[in-house]
């Protein structure tokens, strides 16, 4: 099958490989431009970028989508059985999704409706799911609200967001392929997405990593997970911002003030939280590299008693 292929990050990677794997025409890749790197010393070229140079397919990486004449002709003059997204970062006029022979589909880390927009993967975690995956849709002009054309699941548990998201893009490749021979044949089906069950994943900052001790144990260890790597989930100790990169609910109640610290141990710093008690096993401060709770204690003491996570302190 004839396809442009766009993308940007690395989740976006496992089904450009799988597509030039199964021999399949990639006659354009299209990504995001360019971003300095290290302020501005040097230009980092995205994940799927660097894939099409490896394999010598163009590229192209406009500011701009919408109203992009040049860039619209250039993608008709393929004349592209099927556009495939993953990841690409911008959302796609019509003028657009009208051009292939098969339409355009998308490649989504949800169990459509559920969780439509840029974090998915993130929320599917912090939220407690216990099951997510992938759907490739059919696209159309709204946010992620076309018909659905295959599904694959998975468990969230104990995964952080790194390995959930590894998981995923290689679910992701093996589906696709799967959905696009089907598409060729004729075979496909469709199934139209039930508004009424839509939710939606907002974008991460920095500032959902502010662990809130008044939240149970298990909500924040899971908050730790669903940020790891980025930007991770972190509080204040004595000034000091200490992300934080593992934790453990240990189910045992206490009644002290949420965030104070009530024991250290080779197995890490016990916290009130909620009501509970939250083992946080691996720690990092301030220009160091993450380190386990029983290496830091080698070289370092924290006090029994402080309290841990004061907002007005965290900027």
């Amino acid at each position: 099958m004839n396809i442009i292929y766009m993308g940007t990050p690395e989740f976006a990677v496992p089904p450009l490989e799988k597509l030039i794997q199964k021999k399949h025409c990639i006659q354009l890749v299209i990504t995001q431009p360019d971003k300095a790197k290290d302020r501005g010393k040097k230009v980092q070229f995205s994940p799927v970028k660097q894939k099409a140079i490896d394999h010598g397919i163009e590229i192209m990486q406009p500011e701009r989508i919408k109203g992009n004449l040049e860039l619209i002709k250039k993608m008709e003059s393929f004349k592209p059985d099927c556009i495939v997204v993953a990841a690409y970062g911008k959302i796609l006029p019509l003028e657009l999704l009208a051009i292939p022979r098969f339409g355009c589909i998308n490649i989504h880390a949800s169990l459509l409706p559920k969780y439509r927009g840029a974090a998915p993967i993130q929320w599917s975690i912090i939220n407690g799911d216990e099951f997510t995956g992938i759907c490739i849709m059919s696209m159309s002009e709204g946010l992620d609200t076309g018909d659905i054309l295959a599904v694959s699941m998975t468990t969230t548990a104990k995964k952080t967001s790194t390995m959930l998201h590894e998981e995923l893009a290689l679910m992701g490749a093996d589906l696709l392929i799967k959905t696009l021979d089907e598409i060729e044949s004729g075979q496909i089906v469709r199934t139209k997405q039930n508004n009424d069950e839509a939710t939606y994943a907002p974008l991460i900052s920095k500032q959902t990593g502010f662990v809130d001790f008044h939240k149970s144990p298990s909500e924040i260890e899971r908050l730790i997970r669903g940020l790891n790597p980025w930007p991770s989930a972190f509080t204040e100790y004595q000034g000091e911002t200490v992300k934080l990169w593992e934790a453990e609910d240990l189910n045992q109640s206490n009644e002290k003030v949420p965030g104070t610290i009530l024991r250290l141990s080779k197995s890490g710093i016990e916290v009130s939280a909620g009501g509970g008690t939250l083992l946080i096993q691996k720690i990092q401060f301030p220009g160091k590299k993450p380190m386990l709770v029983k290496d830091y204690l080698l070289g370092h003491t924290l006090e029994v008693g402080a309290i841990l996570g004061h907002k007005d302190t965290c900027h």
